[in-house]
């Protein structure tokens, strides 16, 4: 079996929201992935005493241990397990009722001699090769298919899409969103490797249209994940100048890959 992960601040000043882990169970059997892509908190507070790293360190981590010691409880369980977990570390110093308490996008995937299971919750890509060299992209494309007005200001977002019916959905505090999440499962010998993406690495297929999903993966299998993301840091570099023009300020985003070769 051949791994990679790399995890990339977007600003090496600022510490990374991302988590990322792979876990091998010391049976020898199967696998964990597990990417988180935490959300930039607002300049007008989250309601919460912890940073975004604190969190997704705290939930990556406990669905990195749940998903490896419990191999029959579904992955959703398991991620409303992790979320329960961490929403109990810090209920009684913050307001998780908050809407923006730190919260993260999340790619979870198991794999065993059966079968691969995934679950994918927000804007991070989950991609699968088969041995024919087919890539698919199991997706949550919520957000991507809001209409534009409603995404207008943080202040609009929260009062009407964030984690609410007919919006999009992150995993923060309340243990049932696990259910909104994309999931499936696929048969082992379909699959030859994997990939999960946050998305500041999916945006060399996203916002730069370097390729498709396809293009992307085969990227990362030949020449590597770190690859990837030298890619992406290159494009936003030469985006830098008209995104300064248009006002906007965030030129990089922390960016992680993932890949599994099963």
């Amino acid at each position: 079996m051949r791994t990679e992960l790399v995890s990339e601040p977007g600003d090496h000043a600022r510490p990374n929201e991302d988590f990322a882990s792979v876990a091998l169970p010391a049976s020898g059997q199967g696998g964990v992935l597990v990417a988180l892509d935490g959300v930039t908190p607002p300049r007008s507070g989250t309601g919460c005493l912890h940073s975004v790293p604190w969190f997704t360190a705290r939930l990556g981590g406990a669905l990195t241990e749940l998903t490896v010691s419990l191999p029959d409880v579904p992955l959703v369980d398991a991620l409303a397990r992790a979320i329960a977990v961490t929403a109990g570390a810090h209920a009684q110093t913050c307001d998780l009722s908050h809407p923006r308490t730190p919260q993260a996008t999340v790619v979870l995937a198991r794999w065993s001699a059966r079968a691969v299971e995934y679950l994918v919750l927000s804007d991070s890509a989950f991609l699968v090769e088969s041995p024919d060299g087919a890539v698919t992209a199991y997706l949550d494309d919520r957000l991507s298919r809001l209409p534009r007005a409603s995404l207008a200001t943080d202040a609009l977002i929260d009062a009407h899409i964030r984690n609410k019916e007919g919006g999009f959905f992150t995993a923060a505090a309340d243990p049932s969103v696990a259910g909104r999440a994309v999931t499936g499962v696929v048969p082992r010998g379909d699959v030859r490797a994997l990939a999960a993406l946050t998305d500041g690495a999916a945006r060399w297929v996203e916002k730069f249209r370097e390729g498709d999903w396809a293009d992307c993966f085969r990227l990362v299998r030949k020449e590597g994940a770190r690859e990837l993301v030298d890619r992406v840091r290159a494009l936003e570099r030469a985006d830098a100048e008209e995104r300064a023009y248009l006002g906007h300020s965030k030129t990089h985003d922390d960016a992680t890959v993932v890949y599994a070769q099963l």
